[in-house]
């Protein structure tokens, strides 16, 4: 006897995910639609360090939305050290949740979460926001780590997750930065210790929904571009992928794996020149000549890595080639795809 099954929903799979992450992606989802924009654009015109009120709740809520559910997605493929991973996911949809709330709240009273020790309550909410932001860079390497614990049968996908993840534990890191109080603020005793901003004040001109600086190096670039290599690297694997149907020389996984090693080490390099830009306090609007050289310099070799990759490609590589295990190229995407709790 044949038993009929419902094909299952887009919402229904995502709720066998990694549940408190995923009430945590929806609850961004209501945060952007109804405080940043229904409040922002109708009803609260004030403005935060020159920018509007809720351009900051609105940025937060949409990247913690998207680790969110990229996070929940992951935990729930892994098959060993899913309980520490699961643990780890659980601990780090509670802190963001926390720091939410601190975010929201504090625009609410017109002033900064963070770097704020102006007043006892201001300072408070800025000790429990560094704690939370702490545990979930902890909780981050801690579900980084399990990703190595798991491998899959294809090399390609082994890497863009394991190089993504990497990638953005160390601009999550790079996030500390900011805290570090000019010798400025030290003297001046204001109340705010840490910025955004280098060789100039937070607030001054910035682009447009950005608020990155114009003028002065920003930290903030670096650790966006850090933080959302969890995306972007295996966001290429995919575009790989749908070539590789197309493109013989891009069908083989190994071939996809080493030009995912390229972006990897291109990305990285961005990392670190967005970085030495802001700590020198130069715009990413403006760059000097070093800059321009060095930029330069890694896009020629992201350039040669990829046409050196594809030049020792074979021609006929074939979609469907055994994997190290013996499946074939369809039933390992299936063995990937699975989610078993153990």
């Amino acid at each position: 006897m044949t038993i009929a099954t419902r094909p299952v929903s887009p919402v229904a799979a995502a709720l066998s995910w990694h549940r408190p992450l995923v009430l945590l992606a929806a609850a961004m989802a209501v945060s952007v639609s109804a405080l940043s924009c229904l409040v922002g654009l109708l009803v609260d015109h004030r403005s935060i360090t020159n920018l509007p009120a809720w351009d900051k709740p609105f940025k937060f809520s949409i990247s913690v939305g998207v680790y969110a559910l990229t996070w929940a997605w992951l935990i729930q493929a892994l098959r060993r050290g899913q309980r520490w991973a699961h643990r780890a996911g659980t601990v780090a949809a509670v802190l963001l949740g926390i720091e939410m709330i601190i975010i929201i709240g504090q625009t609410a009273r017109g002033t900064t979460s963070h770097f704020n020790l102006s007043t006892g309550f201001d300072a408070a909410m800025w000790t429990v926001m560094g704690g939370s932001i702490a545990g979930v860079w902890v909780a981050t390497l801690v579900i980084t780590v399990m990703l190595f614990a798991n491998p899959g049968p294809d090399a390609a996908r082994n890497r863009a997750v394991r190089v993504g993840a990497v990638l953005a534990v160390v601009g999550m890191a790079l996030g500390f930065l900011m805290t570090i109080p000019t010798q400025a603020q030290v003297v001046s005793g204001q109340g705010i210790f840490g910025a955004h901003t280098v060789g100039r004040p937070d607030g001054g001109p910035g682009l447009p929904f950005l608020g990155w600086s114009t003028t002065g190096g920003d930290l903030r670039l670096p650790h966006f571009v850090g933080m959302h290599a969890l995306q972007a690297i295996p966001l290429l694997l995919i575009g790989l992928e749908l070539l590789g149907r197309r493109i013989a020389r891009l069908a083989a996984p190994a071939v996809r794996a080493r030009l995912i090693m390229v972006a990897a080490l291109g990305y990285a390099g961005l990392i670190v020149l967005l970085t030495w830009q802001a700590l020198r306090g130069q715009s990413v609007v403006a760059p000097d000549r070093w800059t321009t050289l060095v930029l330069v310099v890694l896009v020629l070799g992201v350039t040669g890595g990829v046409g050196r990759v594809l030049s020792t490609a074979p021609a006929g590589s074939g979609a469907a080639q055994q994997q190290p295990d013996g499946q074939d190229q369809d039933s390992a995407d299936g063995h990937l795809d699975e989610g078993v709790a153990q």
